[in-house]
């Protein structure tokens, strides 16, 4: 369903570890918004909702909503270290166009509400 390369799931862990809060998971979503129609969001929480479905990617609990889950399938999370910094990457095989800051996106069957003034 969801991939987390191991070095994303190091960063994760790691970053995790910084926070106060006790039984945190990691939550990854969709919303309409962004350039291309969908926005991908990705945090800490610790509340559940009834609408969610928790899964074990890499030894962490990742949890997604329902309606989030037919646009994640398959996405693959990764974390890249550059000499300008790091960050997550993502690949979604069910994107069919992305904007160039490589954070939203839209589907063959789905194109959400852009939103051209945030990329």
């Amino acid at each position: 369903m969801i991939a987390i390369s191991e070095s994303a799931s190091e960063k994760i862990r790691e970053m995790m570890a910084s926070e106060e809060t006790p039984d945190l998971f990691l939550r990854i979503g969709v919303k309409e918004g962004g350039c291309s129609g969908f926005s991908y969001g990705m945090g800490f929480d610790d509340e559940r909702h009834d609408n969610d479905k928790e899964i074990t990617v890499q030894g962490l609990k990742v949890v997604v909503d329902e309606d989030s889950l037919r646009y994640l399938n398959g996405l693959e999370i990764d974390f890249k270290e550059s000499t300008m910094g790091g960050g997550f990457t993502i690949l979604n095989p069910n994107a069919t166009a992305t904007c160039g800051c490589g954070s939203s996106f839209r589907t063959a069957t789905d194109a959400g509400k852009p939103a051209p003034e945030q990329c």
